[in-house]
């Protein structure tokens, strides 16, 4: 059984940092490309990060521009757990944050709320 889930999220004032983990089962997590996603309220799902694989490919990290240099995504390989550090936040990075391996089925995992609010 798949599972992918996600913890980290909370009430956090302007500047300041959290970081996200989602641990992942039922799939072999170290040759899956992992990617966070977020939702804002009333807004459409957006990708935020993506790590590749460190066996099947270099784990190299993209990022969306509006979260460059100030969010990293990670992984540790024998937790099968991917992170995303968030520094600098603001308000605008209030959403829903969820974890998404990009294996051929793709799977989600259920969200961590950010509120980012002073």
């Amino acid at each position: 059984q798949v599972q992918l889930v996600e913890s980290g999220g909370g009430l956090v004032q302007p500047g300041g940092s959290l970081r996200l983990s989602c641990v992942a089962s039922g799939f072999p997590f170290k040759i899956i490309d992992m990617s966070w996603y977020r939702q804002p309220p009333g807004k459409e799902r957006e990708l935020v990060a993506t790590i590749t694989s460190t066996i099947t490919s270099t784990g190299g990290t993209s990022y969306a521009d509006s979260v460059k240099g100030r969010f990293t995504i990670s992984r540790d390989n024998a937790k099968n757990t991917v992170y995303l550090q968030m520094n600098s936040l603001k308000p605008e990075d209030t959403a829903v944050y969820l974890c998404f391996a990009r294996n051929r089925r793709g799977y989600w995992g259920q969200g961590t709320q950010v509120t980012v609010s002073s």
